[in-house]
């Protein structure tokens, strides 16, 4: 991977950390970096399964891509956090 696509990956993990933690309802008690943690793995992740799918590519915005990401983003913070809660 080049240096380009791991800085893009950062800054689409931030989006999609911040995307997935907005999706949930209430107060998480997660840190700003382990949403961003959050969101480059539900990014990296959720490229591959779009691509397994074969809907990584499609005309114009890639929706379902986008769907699957922010949703395994939204679900690491709520087990993040309810690993916070049990501590």
């Amino acid at each position: 991977m080049e240096i380009s696509g791991i800085l893009s990956a950062i800054v689409i993990g931030i989006v999609i950390g911040v995307l997935g933690r907005l999706a949930l309802p209430g107060r998480q008690r997660i840190g700003i970096l382990a949403t961003v943690a959050v969101g480059i793995v539900a990014a990296l992740l959720g490229s591959a399964i779009a691509a397994g799918f074969d809907v990584a590519d499609t005309k114009g915005v890639d929706w379902v891509e986008w769907v699957i990401q922010i949703g395994l983003a939204a679900l690491g913070v709520a087990l993040l956090d309810r690993g916070r809660l049990r501590r």
